[in-house]
């Protein structure tokens, strides 16, 4: 027991005294809200006592940094040998343009790359495709062909940055580009370091940026997680994303459970599919966490996922090495806490969303910018988005103790209970057949429709506030420069790759992609294909097109 019988008597005395004197200042002073709850209105209480974690076993539940169950981190020193990565999300019109922003953000202190791309590359679609009509480079990069890539990364380390691709269907195909660009820059495999998203249970549940259907694309997943794991030793091979479910409109808790759930999912396929041994594999899965904007809940809710990670690998799946059960994760401030209105009020949301993400131990970290509200970044508010961060790091002393809220009555009680509820719906998710079958029922899907439902409710009614949006509300109008792609980034984005299809051995890709095809259906392994395919200038959509006519197009059956 955490604490002494003496003590808990000495705590309930000096609570129950503290009771009466509330009661007699609320006849003076009312509390201000009827129910005082987090944003995903989760109750909490006046005050936090030794009652509240009289179970807690420090050895078992909390621990030191650096020892199971990791709740506070995996790294034994925290942040004192190494901050967090500065990885700020970047990508607009071609590749000569984020290949620019990249450079400025290395030379501002960005520690580590970060890739966003345009709607038609991650719908798995070339730049002259119909479906792409208007669309080019237009929230992100513009990516046809391993020339555009060598274009991205054109002056870039590979074997020094690391480098995170937001891509899901189309992972394998801009995976093995980059693996592709690598060996043409003279970089082994075993070199190269980053993460691709390659989340695609998460797409179903959420984002909604899908190809195949959840069978074959979790087979494409395994495929990219046996291949690193073989071939590419550094490289993580998927990063399993809470943050577009929380974008939807989920829960902390909600957030948390799927994701993990999620997680448990592509384990279970490796494992099955692949008869690789956990050990050898999950040491390189990471994580993708929102942090929103109510402070305690964002850091718990971290705080809790490592924990229960760490159970999950050792007791579920009998992972024996210890970065097994760590749960390394990337953190976004969050997106859906921006407002149009007052937008210079985003910088302080971001401040607190990346303070919270900090304090809740992430290894890597995207402040968003003020404008994004609006349109992609500008230099002046991704500086300032990067800025933030330095300072969190430099100046505040955030990061000169490690895990400094453990031990709070508070924190540690939220913990337990954010971790308790989100069990709760892993084993619901299980007594269904696992995420894939919940998602065929629509489970998760209307969990998250149901939350975001009575968010919006509670701020239409101003049971939650978001100030400058329904509190503190003025009619005074606050001009930023906009970031717009101009039509000439398409037109000139097709020019290059009709180009590319020009110069190319036709031959050679038609056999590229023969070869992709066979092994969709024999079940082997694409990665070595595709990255003969790309090397052979074969298109993204030219190998999408493959998945799409061997496994099939995934209709949303809540649309259709």
């Amino acid at each position: 027991m955490y604490f002494t019988k003496e003590m808990l008597e000495a705590s309930l005395k000096l609570t129950k005294k503290w009771e009466e004197e509330v009661k007699k200042a609320l006849r003076e002073n009312p509390d201000q809200q009827k129910r005082f709850t987090t944003v995903s209105d989760m109750e909490i209480k006046r005050l936090y006592t030794p009652e509240d974690i009289k179970e807690i076993d420090f050895e078992k539940d909390i621990s030191v940094p650096g020892e199971y169950p990791y709740l506070r981190g995996n790294q034994v020193t925290g942040y004192r040998g190494r901050y967090w990565t500065f990885r700020m999300f970047s990508g607009m019109g071609s590749a000569q343009d984020t290949n620019r922003r990249w450079h400025m953000l290395l030379r501002e202190g960005q520690t580590g790359l970060s890739t966003a791309f345009d709607f038609p590359t991650l719908m798995g679609y070339d730049s002259d495709s119909p479906k792409a009509l208007g669309e080019v480079g237009k929230c992100g990069v513009a990516i046809d062909t391993l020339e555009d890539f060598l274009a991205l990364v054109e002056g870039i380390p590979l074997d020094e940055v690391t480098t995170s691709m937001t891509i899901n269907p189309p992972a394998t195909v801009l995976w093995a580009m980059y693996c592709a660009a690598a060996q043409v820059k003279g970089v082994s495999l075993n070199q190269i370091g980053g993460t691709i998203q390659n989340d695609m249970l998460k797409e179903f549940i959420a984002q909604k940026t899908f190809m195949c259907p959840p069978e074959p694309s979790v087979k494409l997943i395994s495929d990219t997680v046996e291949f690193g794991a073989k071939h590419v030793p550094r490289w993580n091979t998927i990063s399993i994303s809470g943050y577009h479910i929380r974008e939807a409109g989920s829960t902390a808790v909600q957030e948390l459970a799927f994701t993990l759930r999620d997680g448990i999912e592509y384990v279970e396929d490796v494992v099955r599919r692949k008869k690789l041994p956990v050990d050898e594999f999950a040491p390189r899965l990471s994580f993708f966490f929102n942090s929103h904007i109510d402070f305690f809940e964002e850091i718990c809710k971290m705080r809790a996922a490592r924990r229960m990670w760490a159970k999950i690998m050792r007791e579920r799946f009998g992972a024996k090495n210890p970065r097994s059960l760590w749960l390394r994760f990337h953190t976004q401030t969050a997106g859906c806490s921006l407002a149009a209105q007052q937008p210079y009020n985003n910088v302080i949301r971001t401040t607190v969303e990346g303070l919270a993400a900090v304090l809740g131990g992430t290894q890597s970290l995207h402040t968003n910018s003020l404008d994004e509200v609006y349109c992609l970044p500008s230099e002046h508010a991704v500086e300032l988005a990067l800025r933030t961060q330095q300072i969190l790091a430099e100046e505040t002393g955030v990061a000169n103790t490690i895990d400094p809220l453990a031990g709070s009555y508070f924190i540690e009680a939220l913990t337990n209970k954010i971790e308790k509820e989100a069990w709760d719906y892993i084993e619901k998710i299980d007594s269904m057949g696992g995420m894939i079958a919940a998602i065929e029922k629509g489970f998760p899907q209307m969990e998250i429709a149901d939350a975001a439902y009575k968010f919006q409710s509670q701020l239409e009614k101003d049971e939650k506030i978001m100030v400058g949006v329904n509190k503190y509300v003025t009619e005074k109008q606050h001009e930023i420069p906009l970031v717009e792609i101009e039509e000439r980034v398409g037109e000139e984005q097709i020019k290059r790759l009709k180009e590319v299809r020009r110069k190319r051995d036709g031959r050679a890709v038609k056999k590229s992609l023969e070869d992709i095809k066979n092994a969709c259906k024999k079940g082997d392994n694409v990665m070595p294909h595709c990255i003969e395919a790309v090397k052979n200038l074969a298109t993204l959509q030219e190998i999408c097109d493959v998945y799409r006519e061997v496994y099939g197009e995934y209709k949303d059956p809540g649309l259709y």
